[in-house]
């Protein structure tokens, strides 16, 4: 794996200031996305009092920072809203052996700007994590329909040079048990190779379901992450 590993320590300012800089606001050192697309903000690895301020200016009075991954902390006098321990992982090579076929009537699509209404009523219903409108601008997501209805999907995120972020991996609740989780992430990962980059994912300490599917998967864990979010005064 000859990608820079650093890269990841500081995942979302480093899309910020390159794939993802189309998508970016910018106060100062200060980044985050637009509205819509993603709520993650960004600032350097060891921020000073004005790169908290120009973040609180970017956001306005009461606006929500979600620093993800960050292991900087605001001023006092910013809100914490929520702390959630997690891991980042890394896809080391290897794929599952004897992934199920999919059912008749099972098909893995590309998903776009047509399929947003039922993505963010899957993400409603399945809960993968913080998905808005335009979440899907951030790169390519795949979706499982079953008989014409979405019952699965997962996407690009994070893109930090040289690496693609695997996530909102989702799958109704109806339609779990059979195997569609394992066979988008394969499919991304394929893509993501082929495009000459690394994969990677982040998911929460809590969810060993999950960690278990990706490890599986020839994911292996590189850092324990927690995950922030926080109200400027």
């Amino acid at each position: 794996m000859n990608s820079d590993l650093t890269v990841l320590d500081n995942p979302v300012a480093e899309s910020l200031l390159a794939a993802h800089a189309h998508l970016a606001r910018r106060a100062g050192r200060a980044a985050t996305y637009l509205p819509g697309v993603a709520t993650f903000c960004a600032l350097p690895t060891e921020p000073g009092p004005a790169d908290w301020a120009d973040l609180a200016r970017l956001l306005g009075p009461g606006g929500f920072a979600d620093m993800f991954s960050s292991e900087a902390l605001p001023p006092a006098d910013w809100e914490p809203v929520f702390e959630l321990e997690g891991r980042q992982m890394l896809w080391r090579g290897g794929h599952p052996a004897g992934e199920p076929r999919p059912a008749d009537g099972v098909s893995l699509v590309e998903l776009g700007p047509d399929d947003v209404p039922e993505m963010l009523d899957l993400v409603e219903r399945a809960a993968p994590g913080p998905f808005g409108a335009r979440t899907c601008e951030l790169g390519t997501y795949l979706g499982i329909r079953a008989r014409g209805t979405l019952v699965a999907m997962a996407g690009e995120r994070l893109r930090p040079p040289g690496w693609t972020e695997i996530s909102a991996v989702c799958t109704a609740p109806e339609a779990r048990g059979q195997g569609h989780a394992a066979r988008l992430v394969s499919a991304l990962v394929d893509r993501i190779l082929s495009g000459g980059e690394q994969p990677f994912l982040h998911v929460a300490e809590a969810n060993a379901g999950a960690i278990a599917l990706y490890e599986r998967l020839g994911f292996k864990t590189r850092a324990a992450v927690t995950f922030r979010g926080f109200r400027t005064p």
